[in-house]
């Protein structure tokens, strides 16, 4: 029996077609890279696909090919291809500078980070963010996904959610579909005081604010929040981080507000 691994089985997220299946891990050695992480030698790929050592190689001499990955004394790293996308997709997504700003001032003036995040899917995505200036602060990266089923901001753009949207977004959580009851009623809650509040929903000792962004037909566009140390989230001081942030979000949502991997609203 061969022990290629293209002979192993598929998992349900995979495609029967062999060229398709090449593509998706040619795409996770490639995920392999960040910020953190700037090269990558084979064995590292091989460790962390489960690829064999022959396929990974294949794999890696193609990317390399195409200009996807490049060689570095040390491994591998992004190519110029990637550069090339890479400015293309900063050109289309980066977010106006006005936006920026407003985000900068918030950040500065309430010592805590602002995340910009749309919705795609059952997933969040960061878009745009400005971290606080306290050594101690909350990171998202530009890119990062998240899923909706949980935190402030995913309770502000569940907000005109539909009841068959939520029952989607239940079921990608560890609960299951029970979830569409309590993500109804964050929705509901979210409307009727126009921010959002999770503490040490997805990361313990975590706190967030959001607000909502609204687009040209008044739908919510984005959330805007304020994330930090839950101890420096005192009770008290949760409305006024809500109406700093909602004054802000009424800033962008002026500025036409709209992003490409999100819902225009």
């Amino acid at each position: 029996m061969s022990t290629n691994d293209e002979d192993r089985p598929l998992q349900d997220s995979d495609t029967h077609a062999p060229g398709v299946r090449s593509v998706r891990r040619a795409v996770e050695i490639l995920n392999l890279l960040s910020e953190d992480r700037p090269v990558v030698t084979l064995r590292e790929v091989t460790e962390a696909t489960g690829l064999a050592k022959t396929t990974a190689l294949r794999l890696v001499q193609t990317l390399e090919e195409t200009g996807l990955l490049g060689s570095h004394p040390a491994g591998y790293t992004a190519g110029p291809a990637l550069w090339r996308w890479a400015y293309l997709a900063q050109s289309q997504w980066e977010v106006p500078q006005e936006t920026r700003k407003v985000m900068r001032d918030l950040a500065d003036r309430l010592g805590e980070t602002v995340n910009l995040f749309v919705a795609r899917g059952v997933h969040r995505i960061c878009v745009a963010h400005e971290e606080s200036p306290h050594p101690l602060r909350h990171v998202v990266d530009v890119g990062d996904e998240q899923p909706l089923w949980a935190g402030a901001s995913s309770k502000i753009l569940l907000r005109d959610a539909p009841d068959p949207f939520l029952r989607r977004v239940a079921t990608t959580s560890p609960q299951g579909e029970p979830l569409t009851d309590r993500l109804r009623t964050w929705a509901a809650e979210a409307a009727e005081r126009g921010y959002a509040v999770s503490s040490s929903e997805f990361d313990e000792g975590l706190t967030a604010v959001a607000v909502p962004i609204t687009g040209r037909t008044g739908k919510v566009a984005a959330s805007l929040s304020l994330s930090g140390p839950t101890h420096r989230f005192p009770y008290e001081s949760i409305e006024r981080f809500a109406t700093e942030l909602a004054q802000g979000a009424r800033l962008i949502s002026d500025q036409g507000f709209s992003h490409p991997l999100g819902n225009a609203g």
